[in-house]
């Protein structure tokens, strides 16, 4: 009787124990889910680490933490999360699914597309999945994808706001206004007290020049969130564009009040005040400037100008000086410098300085072989203000303010090697000009047609057979015998990856077809030249992949899902450069020892160099590209472009039009903004 007693004990302690963890269990789990949707993260991965420990099994725990890890910018640990949820339910569909958004935040385009199958392919009815596929095709820059998954999701919910939101800024990219207007409007409408639909609108018709339209949109976006510092910061240089300096200035010290150490703000704020004659404050606000970033150049050529307007000439001079030494060929820093050193009754100096000044400007309409004087753009004292699209909450501006949206987008893109059909698709004018016979020869070799081209919008193309099967050189494939060398055979398949979107794959290609260059085996006795075009395809790779994953990582926002399933994620309607490009930079710089005399490689560290904010190097190697190839139109463009940002206009504005007479279309536009004669 004592021992059943004993084991009747056993079996109500355990069973209480049992019931108990049960208890337990769903209390967690229901608190982590109140925490996940209160935006409580930290918190509610708290619960479900308990809920791991509890039950290694549950698939809905380690889905869950997933989200939570996703929005506190845990990618590889959410990553690993919906690994195991995928792993203890096969068939769960949100499991591809969220993991499939995850992958596109890595820029992983490949994989996340294969979640999305797999997740239609399980639930081809949760339109939510489309919302998401369409976010990673935008993010993969692939817009004409991205609005045929946004058309299929609205068809189906026409009443979800973040979907006109991100159509929206598809339409854009497109550059179909009309409808990214007419979608922003319908965002409105549904959900009329959120900001984001007000500013991105307000942007729109600022860009259209409809300000007072624009200013009526900022006004409800800081109605519905007072303490956005980027629509106070947007709306002041919208006041500013239509003179209303008053205004202007109280939204800047609102942004100033919130965010005490944005400089662009404040350098922002300081040509403002310079402007309207308030040169103390305008003093104060450029030192601050200086003391985050020592080293930019507009920042000591504008504070130089205030200590004229002072009549502080010496520390002027110490100002122009340290920006000529930041940038030796700034001809109207010496100008500037000039004049300061006349009104201290330098004269030697003055002259000598004016001197030199005149001559950088002279030299670069002899080199152009035209008089420029009718763009000439010498009297301005302040340039415009600044204004940004990128990473506005940051309290640094990087040297020398390259992120200006107008010029950034502006730019000519960067050349890269590209396979096309045999019709010729893809030769560009400006290739047709050029001749190399290194070039020609290494193009001549592939039994793919390989051209060199800065043109958008290359496709995968339909060979007829596979790329393994045109490269083994079988004549039945209709390209010939091939003779390839291991380097050569990389290369292309690097090329036909890209076509694909493969991107992983291509650059190990290219990384093969670089090791393998060098090596003595290889059978083409140009293979060590072939090199540099190796590394040239890889810098460009490895630059726009930069792109990609650093656009994911500041152009999504937090990922929530609904009860139907969406993942309300939303994309932003411009594109944010502020990224690394260290390595894609050394790559170019060894290809350009290689071939220091090709073009083209001294372009795309042009265009990096501008990405990373360097202009000084950016200015250098847009010069080599044009003493290799004076017919560059691109060249001289984007040269410009850089010129016009550092305050040489003069300069900017004689290469613009020679980029013009060399038939980039563009360069006309750009002309009448920024070109205008002096009244």
């Amino acid at each position: 009787m004592k021992k059943t007693a004993v084991i009747i004990f056993c079996l109500l302690t355990v069973t209480g124990f049992s019931a108990r963890a049960q208890w337990d269990k769903e209390v967690f789990s229901i608190r982590g889910q109140m925490a996940l949707q209160e935006g409580n993260y930290s918190n509610a991965i708290q619960h479900f680490n308990i809920l791991a420990r509890l039950d290694s099994t549950d698939y809905w725990t380690f889905f869950y933490r997933g989200i939570a890890k996703y929005n506190l910018g845990d990618i590889r640990g959410a990553l690993s999360d919906f690994d195991n949820t995928i792993r203890l339910n096969p068939v769960f569909t949100n499991g591809y699914h969220f993991r499939g958004i995850t992958y596109s935040r890595f820029g992983q385009y490949e994989k996340a597309f294969e979640d999305f199958r797999s997740a239609i392919e399980l639930r081809p009815g949760n339109i939510g999945i489309y919302f998401s596929r369409g976010v990673a095709h935008f993010l993969s820059q692939n817009f004409e994808q991205a609005l045929k998954d946004f058309n299929f999701y609205i068809d189906r919910e026409d009443s979800d706001a973040s979907a006109y939101l991100n159509r929206g800024a598809t339409e854009l990219f497109l550059k179909d206004t009309l409808s990214a207007l007419d979608d922003y409007n319908k965002a409105i409408r549904l959900n009329f007290r959120d900001a984001e639909g007000y500013m991105r609108r307000g942007r729109l018709y600022a860009a259209q020049n409809r300000y007072e339209d624009a200013i009526r949109d900022m006004d409800k976006a800081i109605e519905y969130e007072p303490d956005n510092t980027l629509a106070y910061f947007t709306r002041a240089i919208m006041f500013h564009e239509t003179s209303n300096y008053n205004a202007a200035m109280e939204d800047f010290n609102k942004v100033l009040e919130l965010e005490p150490g944005n400089a662009l703000t404040l350098f922002n704020r300081s040509l403002l005040n310079a402007r309207v004659g308030n040169f103390e404050d305008a003093l104060d606000d450029i030192d601050r400037v200086i003391a985050i970033n020592p080293d930019n150049v507009l920042a000591h050529y504008n504070r130089g100008a205030i200590f004229m307007e002072l009549e502080r000439y010496q520390d002027a001079i110490d100002d122009y000086t340290r920006a000529i030494a930041l940038y030796p060929d700034f001809a109207n820093a010496y100008m500037s410098r000039s004049v300061a050193e006349s009104r201290l009754g330098r004269t030697g100096a003055s002259k000598s300085d004016y001197e030199t000044a005149r001559r950088k400007i002279a030299e670069y309409k002899e080199a152009n072989r035209k008089n420029y004087g009718s763009y000439a753009d010498t009297t301005k004292k302040y340039s415009s203000l600044l204004e940004f699209d990128a990473e506005f909450a940051k309290k640094d501006f990087n040297n020398e303010v390259i992120q200006s949206r107008d010029i950034d987008v502006a730019l000519r893109p960067l050349y890269k090697f590209i396979l096309t059909d045999e019709t010729g698709g893809g030769t560009t004018t400006l290739e047709s000009l050029y001749e190399n016979l290194l070039l020609e020869r290494f193009k001549s070799n592939s039994p793919i047609a390989i051209s060199l081209t800065n043109s958008t919008g290359q496709g995968a193309i339909d060979f007829g057979h596979s790329i393994g099967y045109i490269l083994a050189g079988d004549s039945s494939s209709g390209a010939g015998q091939s003779n390839l060398t291991s380097a050569q055979d990389h290369f292309i398949r690097g090329l036909n990856d890209i076509a694909n979107k493969q991107f992983n794959n291509a650059l190990e290609h290219f990384d093969a077809a670089v090791s393998l260059a060098d090596n003595k085996e290889e059978k083409d006795r140009y293979s060590h030249l072939y090199k540099a075009f190796y590394l040239m395809g890889r810098a460009v790779l490895r630059a726009e992949m930069i792109e990609f994953i650093a656009n994911i990582q500041t152009n999504v926002s937090t990922l929530n899902m609904d009860d139907k399933g969406v993942a309300r994620t939303r994309v932003k309607d411009h594109i944010i450069n502020n990224f690394d490009y260290s390595e894609a930079i050394e790559d170019l710089q060894t290809a350009a020892a290689i071939l220091p005399m090709f073009p083209f490689i001294h372009f795309n560290l042009g265009n990096l160099y501008t990405a990373s904010n360097k202009p000084i190097e950016a200015i250098e190697n847009y010069t080599k590209a044009i003493e290799s190839y004076p017919a560059m139109g691109d060249a001289y463009l984007n040269r410009g472009l850089v010129q016009i940002v550092v305050k040489e206009t003069e300069k900017g504005c004689i290469d613009l039009s020679k980029a013009g007479e060399l038939g980039v279309s563009e360069a006309y536009r750009m002309i009448a903004k920024y070109c205008k004669s002096d009244e």
